[in-house]
């Protein structure tokens, strides 16, 4: 079960953060900002996506969308999304679920720039129900992501 690998890799390294299961869903942005009393841009959403043969996972507030002019600057590719059949094959989290923690193997992760604007954000735990909060700096620190940008307009 998928939350049970994000409950075991919180429990090894960071054991002071708790999965919240909620009894309503938080499979959506609107859903997750609502469960959690928080704003939607608040919410880390988690996209799985491939550059070339290449899948990565990229976590950004939930109100952006990927600017796929910066996304060719940055990999060289545009963006291909995968079906849920394969985000589950390769993250064992489902959509609604999906996050950077307890995956099975390694995959590059990215954070966007638009998460440094939230002490605390709340990315999902593996359920569709489930979440953890953390300081966007604690996703970094955690998963040996990298910060991008990779969304909303050109940032000068």
């Amino acid at each position: 079960m998928s939350i049970e690998s994000v409950r075991a890799f919180f429990q090894a390294n960071a054991p002071d953060i708790e999965v919240i299961v909620t009894e309503a869903s938080s499979a959506t942005v609107a859903l997750a900002a609502e469960a959690h009393g928080v704003e939607p841009a608040q919410i880390a959403k988690t996209i799985c996506l491939r550059v070339g043969e290449t899948t990565i996972l990229i976590v950004t507030s939930g109100t952006e969308r990927l600017n796929n002019r910066k996304f060719k600057d940055r990999f060289g590719a545009k963006p291909r999304m995968l079906d849920a059949e394969q985000v589950v094959a390769l993250t064992s989290h489902p959509v609604g679920g999906v996050c950077p923690f307890g995956l099975p193997a390694p995959l590059p992760i990215y954070c966007d720039v638009s998460l440094r604007s939230f002490a605390v954000v709340v990315p999902a735990a593996g359920a569709t129900n489930a979440a953890v909060h953390l300081p966007p700096d604690q996703i970094v620190a955690l998963t040996g992501a990298e910060w991008v940008d990779l969304c909303g307009e050109e940032r000068t």
